[in-house]
């Protein structure tokens, strides 16, 4: 399916079902909220990437302006919807400040593989607990995807953004676990370097070479 949207490229990568904080400031991009809030219509949010709006990225909603300040500025809350790719950026709209985008929708198959989530799940609460740090889920386990654990793993932006464009849920799974795969063990290792710069310094009970044996 081919469709017109408004677009408002950030340097974020949005995932469908994914909640997104806004705080809205320019002309343009309060002009184009307040049009698709009024009129429950989707915007696009493309990637920019190296300064260019990337060929990816994902239609939101708004769910709710949260507040609106004296100067018309907004904090709005908004999810994701559809990943979508750019076909042509429409610079210019009559009567708008803001810009459009001709975009498609690439069919999404959410064939991922149960076992594997799990195994996923587990190995993102190991890397928290090597960080120390504590974040949970918007999800029951049971119900998570692959795109709702995707920002909890350290992807750089240059990573979210390749993993936008997987279309397959077994692809975005796979991609997750060969990153986890990479990381876990040298957070590991810098744990075990840690702890034995902690213990320099300390009386060591070690025992001495029995030249008996």
């Amino acid at each position: 399916m081919t469709n017109f949207v408004p677009i408002f490229p950030l340097s974020v990568v949005i995932f469908p079902d994914e909640q997104l904080n806004l705080h809205i400031f320019e002309p343009q991009y309060k002009q184009l909220i307040r049009e698709c809030f009024e009129e429950n219509k989707p915007f696009g949010i493309p990637t920019v990437l190296n300064d260019k709006v990337a060929e990816y990225g994902t239609a939101v909603t708004v769910i709710k302006i949260a507040k609106v300040y004296d100067t018309e500025e907004m904090d709005i809350v908004a999810r994701g919807q559809q990943v979508f790719r750019v076909l042509e950026i429409i610079r210019q709209i009559p009567e708008k400040l803001y810009s459009g985008a001709i975009v498609n929708y690439p069919e999404d198959q959410a064939d991922g593989n149960r076992e594997l989530m799990q195994l996923l799940v587990r190995n993102i609460r190991e890397l928290h607990q090597l960080l120390n740090v504590n974040k949970k889920f918007s999800k029951e386990d049971l119900q998570l995807n692959a795109y709702d654990i995707a920002h909890h793993v350290g992807l750089s932006l240059e990573e979210e953004y390749e993993f936008l464009q997987l279309p397959r849920e077994i692809q975005r799974q796979e991609y997750l676990k060969r990153h986890l795969g990479k990381i876990i063990p040298l957070l590991s290792e810098m744990e075990a370097l840690k702890d034995k710069i902690k213990l320099n310094g300390h009386f060591k009970n070690l025992p001495g070479f029995n030249f008996n044996l």
